[in-house]
């Protein structure tokens, strides 16, 4: 009976051409601009993690003086090495990344090439297993290294590519900035989005929510031991004279802690402990204002840093609307289209078809031109995605087509071509074997 259905809905294609061809435009330009924002907010609205970030958390604890302080502000949004050291030291959490990011001239293994800066991550061993970061070669390096200050280092696959070409480069030896490090470990490709592990809007209003991936991981300890500077300083006191803005007293906040609780009472385990650290602190001088710590798991600190731009959340709204309306539209071509045949439905009718059968074969061709108007919507979204990677966002390159948002293009569009055809379909199944003969 599905057959039949179908092959009555293509010869009704050929005998309305130009309703059929502006109903199937109508659902694929609605389609088309749905699908292309869509893909956009499921690209960058994605889960990084998927299955581990409710156990990754991020800490804050608010260092700063007690003027300007009411209840409910947000704390820094990163630690003072001071704070950052102590939490990491207590090994409260099963496993814990401190970090901060900067830059590094790289030397490259030909004397011939001139160096050149390269982004830089300092951290701890466990950022990678708690992360997740794929290995093309060897690993990170040991707790050992980290604890003696070696000078070891993890590069990218952009890094390995450039100055070994793409070969195993384990083992060698790259000079960053005056000194010497021996290769470990080297990452495959790697580029979560969004780019969780540090998130920041720069005063001149640039996000690194989408940003690529540093090429260079040297140990925190190391980093520290050869002063290089964090690439984001907010200093909430007076330094004194000579101090440094990274040296352990520095009133400054640039060190970021993520920590991996793995049960809901691991994690009021370490809030609770957050919050007597700030009481310790409060006690010694070194914080003013009373307790303000937040624990947030990953998926709320991407929605409380809101990582999805708002142009796009409001481009969804209009694409959608954009989309309603061609669906109204198409209804009405559907419904104008099948009163059309009210004679040849009264002639069925009288020879026997029921209402159900009348409804659900105008149905199925109503879902039959969604199929075709989804066809047509797929390229209009591929174009739309090409348009949208051409545009100087930092997030263009990473917005494509997976499979999911593929199948969803097409069961959106026989799915509101066929909810659109409910109302026909209802309608012309109700023309009684009088009306249609009279018609004729």
């Amino acid at each position: 009976m599905l057959s039949y259905d179908i092959e009555i809905a293509l010869r009704g294609f050929g005998r309305d051409k130009v309703m059929t061809a502006l109903m199937v435009m109508a659902v694929a330009l609605g389609i088309g601009a749905s699908m292309t924002v869509l893909t956009v907010f499921h690209v960058l609205s994605g889960d990084p993690l998927p299955g581990k970030s409710q156990t990754l958390f991020y800490v804050q604890v608010d260092p700063e003086p007690v003027r300007e302080y009411y209840p409910g502000v947000e704390p820094a949004s990163r630690l003072t090495r001071f704070d950052a050291d102590a939490l990491y030291a207590s090994g409260r959490a099963s496993r814990q990344a401190i970090m901060y990011g900067g830059s590094v001239a790289v030397h490259s293994p030909n004397p011939k090439d001139i160096p050149f800066y390269a982004n830089a991550r300092y951290t701890s061993p466990d950022f990678f297993s708690m992360f997740e970061t794929p290995f093309r070669y060897g690993q990170a390096w040991s707790a050992a290294a980290e604890r003696d200050r070696e000078n070891v280092m993890v590069i990218g696959k952009t890094l390995n590519d450039r100055l070994f070409g793409g070969r195993n480069s384990v083992g060698r030896t790259l000079q960053i900035n005056d000194t010497v490090f021996r290769i470990v470990g080297v990452l495959d490709a790697w580029r979560p989005v969004p780019k969780f592990y540090d998130l920041y809007r720069g005063s001149n209003g640039q996000s690194s929510n989408y940003s690529e991936t540093e090429d260079v991981f040297l140990p925190y300890s190391t980093a520290i031991g050869m002063g290089l500077k964090p690439n984001i300083v907010l200093c909430v006191g007076r330094r004194p004279s000579g101090m440094q803005e990274t040296d352990l007293a520095a009133p400054c906040t640039w060190a970021q802690l993520w920590v991996q609780l793995n049960t809901p009472n691991e994690a009021q385990r370490y809030h609770a402990y957050l919050e007597s650290y700030s009481d310790a602190q409060r006690a010694a001088g070194r914080f003013e204002r009373p307790n303000n710590v937040r624990l947030r798991s990953l998926p709320q600190y991407l929605d409380f840093n809101n990582v999805v731009p708002r142009n796009v959340r409001l481009q969804l709204l209009f694409a959608f609307a954009f989309l309603f309306l061609c669906l109204v539209n198409t209804g009405a071509l559907i419904l104008a289209k099948f009163l059309l045949r009210s004679a040849e439905i009264g002639t069925r009718r009288a020879l026997g078809a029921s209402r159900r059968a009348i409804f659900a074969q105008h149905l199925v061709e109503s879902a039959t031109i969604g199929l075709v108007g989804g066809f047509f919507g797929l390229g209009l979204t591929v174009m739309g995605l090409w348009v949208v990677r051409q545009q100087p966002v930092q997030y263009a390159d990473v917005v494509v087509l997976d499979w999911s948002m593929l199948a969803l293009t097409f069961a959106l569009a026989i799915s509101s071509s066929t909810i659109a055809g409910l109302l026909p379909a209802w309608r012309v199944c109700r023309v009684t074997p009088a009306f249609g003969f009279k018609d004729r």
